[in-house]
Order: structure tokens, then sequence, then C-alpha cells
């Protein structure tokens, strides 16, 4: 760790708008005593762009993010990814125990399963695939676009898929519509979504966060199957749910206190 009079660095593995919120408080928080720098994935066209610095792209795995640790100096690394990340959240924590960097995960609460909901959860997106035939044939995929060749044997099914971003190609399914659109979305929307299209049942992965449950209360609002794919376990460490926890964390690590300003303002 460096002196205390220099600016400690903080890395934010981000993509999330936790990690936008990260970045912002904790610069509203530590002021000029906390570099904060965080790292995207580079898969959407425009990113949201967040406070402080900003690289986009891979480190080239475990042992290139533990260089970079090591060149740029990094004091404390917060990963908060999306919970379906667990690539880079594995190598994470690896690069940070090769390098003595401490580092947290910042993991947004599931989401609570409601009574009325009509769940089916699944390990992952085959499991999805499997037991849609039993659902219905009319499909909502909220997964993405990574994984969508997983759903190309369902012929006699029609999808409407979500995205943020225009796909480059044409998506590996017999038959479908593209929605795109960028979170949070309203529940007013979810619900013509899902009445303009017919859909008969959903598909998500259970990623928790406010941005896209209405889709889920619009789907229980209906009495709709929902499919939810579990979440990948997290690797083992530090974790925390919200950014207030993640700055007194930072706070404890760093040896730093908030700016007389930030507290001002609350």
């Amino acid at each position: 760790m460096r002196d205390r009079d220099a600016a400690a660095h903080l890395l934010i593995l981000g993509g999330t708008a936790e990690a936008a919120s990260l970045a912002a408080a904790a610069l509203a928080c530590f002021g000029e005593s906390v570099s904060v720098t965080t790292s995207l994935a580079g898969r959407t066209e425009h990113p949201a762009t967040p406070p402080g610095r900003v690289r986009i792209g891979g480190f080239g795995g475990a042992e290139g993010l533990a260089s970079y640790l090591a060149a740029e100096r990094v004091d404390c690394l917060i990963d908060a990814t999306h919970p379906f990340a667990a690539q880079i959240s594995a190598q994470a924590a690896a690069a940070c125990a090769s390098a003595a960097v401490p580092r947290l995960v910042l993991l947004r609460p599931p989401w609570k399963r409601h009574p009325l909901d009509r769940w089916t959860e699944v390990a992952d997106l085959a499991g999805a695939a499997k037991v849609l035939p039993q659902l219905g044939r009319r499909v909502w995929l909220t997964v993405g676009q990574r994984e969508l060749g997983i759903f190309a044997g369902l012929a006699q099914h029609h999808f409407l898929v979500r995205l943020i971003d225009p796909p480059a190609a044409p998506l590996p399914l017999a038959s479908c519509d593209i929605l795109l659109g960028r979170g949070p979305f309203n529940l007013a929307e979810e619900r013509r979504i899902l009445e303009r299209h017919a859909i008969e049942v959903l598909v998500a992965k259970a990623s928790g966060g406010g941005a896209t449950e209405p889709k889920l209360v619009a789907a229980r609002e209906r009495d709709l199957p929902v499919v939810m794919v579990r979440r990948p376990p997290p690797p083992p460490g530090e974790r925390v749910e919200d950014v207030t926890a993640a700055l007194d964390w930072l706070a404890a690590r760093l040896g730093r206190t908030t700016s007389r300003a930030s507290e001002e303002e609350e």
C-alpha cells in the first residue's frame, strides 16, 4: 500500500449500474485521496461511461490481470460485474490472490420469489431450452445474445429476443423478433410487450436488481410461467450487496474517511 498522502488506486470491474454508482460514490466520498478506474468488457457498442478513468477490453486472463494490478499500482479491487460474469470474477479472485491486492465482490441481492410467481428454476440455459416445450411456444428471451444457439433446435417456437445492440449477424433461431432496449425498464412497457407479442413464457437469468424486475411483475400479473436460470456460485471472498457497504469496506482498507463536503451533503 502506498503512503497515506498519495491517492489510492481503486479498480472497479464494471458494466453494471452498481459499478457506475460505486465509481461516482467513491469519488464523491473520498475526493482526491482515491483514483478510480472502471474496467468494461466492451461487449456493447455504446456503454454508459462511469465517472473516473475507464478502460475497455479484457486483461488476458488471471495472469494478465495480475500484471495490470502490479503495473498500475492498484491498491484495491471491487468486482461489481454482472452476477453471471463468472469467468472474470474467477480471474479476479486468482489475480488478487497472486498480487496480494484486497478484493471485494459487490453482488446485487437476488430477486425474491412472490407466492404468485410461476417459476421453473433451472441450472443453465440448456435446462431452460429443455423445459420450454412443456410451457409455451411464444417465448420472450431476456438472456443476452451470446448463448442463443442453445435454443436453435426449438424450431416450433417463436422467440422475442431483447438485446442492447443490434446483432451483427442473423440470430441462430428459426423464428424470432428482435427488441432493442437498455434498462431500466418500466412496468407499463413490459406489460405492453407481453400483450403485443402474445408471450406465453418468459426466460430470464436470476440477475436481481430493480432495472429488469418489472418483466417478472408483468408476467406474474398475467399468470405466465417464467423459466429462471439460477446464478452461478460466486468465488470465495468478502461480499456486500450495496454501494454503501462497499464504501465502508474501501474506507477500512485504505484508512481513509469520507470528505467533509460529502458528509455535509448527506
